[in-house]
């Protein structure tokens, strides 16, 4: 099951994060073509008709290096439902906002889920951060409903899960966040694909899966990438 991170197209700036938003302008429409065209990671949203080729399951486990990452703690903290996450200095806030109307005439509108819990975009648009919450029976066919990420499989079955076919998987680690009640364990993928590099964090709370993502051209990684991979790391459950 691959979870592509799809977007939806011309994206409007969100005017209840002021302080993150920029005004529009007449660039807007490049960088929207940037964003639809930068994300093609897109989150994995379940395609379970397309599994994930037996080659990248049976890959060699990649090295793993030191990770890089910035101080956040003087970043905008975003708190979602049920999730907290930290943006990147500069980002927007490009979620489209809730149509509250929607539905009224047919029940059916009001049924369908939004597609992502929070997205926020480079002033350029061409590097993203989104966060997707999704029931964990959605992920993997389950009897029982996941309480921990363990419970979708080791972290590299669970690959199979996160990490979309064709992808070079460069970083696979598990990470233990300590809380009030003891250790929350978290997956953190690291990897290419279609010219772009993806940060992704995901952990599961009371039966839902919480992935973050953070993704830029692989040109752009170089630069950027100690800053979009903290930001996809600083996802905590809550």
């Amino acid at each position: 099951m691959a979870f592509l991170l799809s977007f939806s197209p011309n994206p409007p700036l969100n005017p209840k994060l002021s302080s993150l938003n920029t005004p529009r302008s007449s660039t807007l429409n490049t960088k929207r073509h940037f964003i639809i065209h930068t994300t093609s990671f897109c989150f994995i949203l379940l395609a379970q008709q397309n599994p994930i080729p037996q080659s990248l399951a049976q890959a060699s486990t990649p090295s793993k290096p030191a990770l890089n990452l910035a101080n956040t703690n003087s970043w905008f903290q975003f708190y979602g439902d049920g999730f907290a996450i930290r943006v990147p200095p500069e980002f927007e806030d490009i979620m489209e906002p809730e149509d509250f109307n929607a539905g009224a005439s047919l029940y059916g509108d009001k049924a369908k889920p939004r597609p992502f819990a929070a997205r926020f975009a480079s002033t350029d648009g061409s590097e993203v951060l989104s966060v997707v919450v999704r029931p964990t029976n959605q992920l993997k066919i389950t009897f029982l409903e996941a309480q921990e990420i363990t419970d979708l499989g080791s972290i590299k079955e669970a690959a199979k899960i996160f990490v979309p076919g064709g992808a070079t998987l460069y970083n696979a680690r598990t990470i233990k966040i300590k809380e009030d009640e003891g250790f929350k364990t978290y997956y953190f993928y690291e990897f290419e694909r279609d010219d772009q590099h993806i940060a992704l964090m995901a952990t599961v709370s009371s039966g839902k899966a919480i992935i973050s993502g953070a993704t830029a051209p692989c040109s752009k990684w170089d630069d950027d990438g100690v800053k979009l991979r903290s930001a996809a790391i600083s996802l905590t459950a809550l």
